[in-house]
């Protein structure tokens, strides 16, 4: 018999089929390492759209590693997320989570594709850079700080929006401003995975709504222990890291 958990899983992946957006689901509980939690145990209002699991990221495919699309963190992260979200749901907002725990293999996987001559997603993802610049402008790298497990990348939308991942939109990540961008979360400026300078958080480039709610982010994640990556707008690691020497590779399941 399927667990709860896993039935609530399954029906929430049906609408997303089509679009790829979920990868394959366990009809089994999936032990975790020590310490190790799946987000929607702790703070199961939390929206969960894991990009990598499905083909709606900059490789165009779903990441080695991401079996499902599903957000695990080490359990002092996920606790303090909870605790944004909490905050949030007085606001109504909630979050919007792409990425959380990555396996190592899933760093390796970004590695390699970098040394591809693969470009297909570069006018949606990195349309101001030449692919061989990514591994040299620090966009992608051997090593993440998710890999570690107290990382998230994240936005915020408005409670009660019936928020459905899609396929990437084809237009560059940098115009997702105004009607451009999608409805699904508020305006951040830039896409999410946008590898381009406008993703920097405090880019003096970004006016109006989007840096009000890059900084309406930043605070909220502040309060609850978590430091924003200044490159990224969506980039938080909650401190002190509960495992901050090491770099798992158990896959996503």
């Amino acid at each position: 018999m399927l667990s709860v958990e896993a039935i609530s899983r399954r029906v929430a992946c049906i609408g997303l089929l089509a679009a790829g957006a979920c990868a394959s689901i366990p009809t089994t509980p999936v032990s975790l390492p020590d310490g190790f939690v799946r987000l929607r145990s702790v703070a199961p209002t939390i929206v969960q759209d894991i990009r990598y699991a499905s083909a709606n990221n900059f490789l165009g495919r779903r990441v080695d590693g991401y079996e499902a699309a599903e957000c695990i963190l080490a359990r002092p992260a996920a606790e303090a997320l909870a605790r944004v979200q909490a905050e949030l749901s007085d606001q109504g907002l909630v979050l919007i989570v792409f990425d959380c725990y990555r396996p190592q293999r899933a760093v390796d996987d970004f590695v390699g594709w970098s040394e591809t001559q693969e470009v297909r997603t570069k006018h949606v993802y990195y349309p101001n850079l030449q692919k061989e610049n990514l591994f040299k402008e620090g966009y992608i790298a051997r090593r993440s700080g998710h890999s570690r497990g107290s990382t998230v990348d994240l936005a915020l939308a408005k409670q009660n929006t019936s928020y459905l991942s899609t396929q990437p939109k084809d237009i560059p990540c940098t115009d997702f401003t105004g009607a451009a961008r999608s409805d699904d979360y508020l305006d951040f400026g830039t896409a999410y995975d946008c590898f381009d300078t406008l993703s920097n958080t405090d880019d003096p480039r970004i006016q109006g709504g989007a840096a009000q709610n890059r900084a309406r982010l930043v605070e909220i994640m502040k309060a609850e222990g978590f430091v924003n990556y200044p490159l990224e707008w969506w980039h938080f690691t909650y401190q002190p890291e509960a495992f901050p020497d090491q770099y798992f590779d158990f896959r996503i399941e």
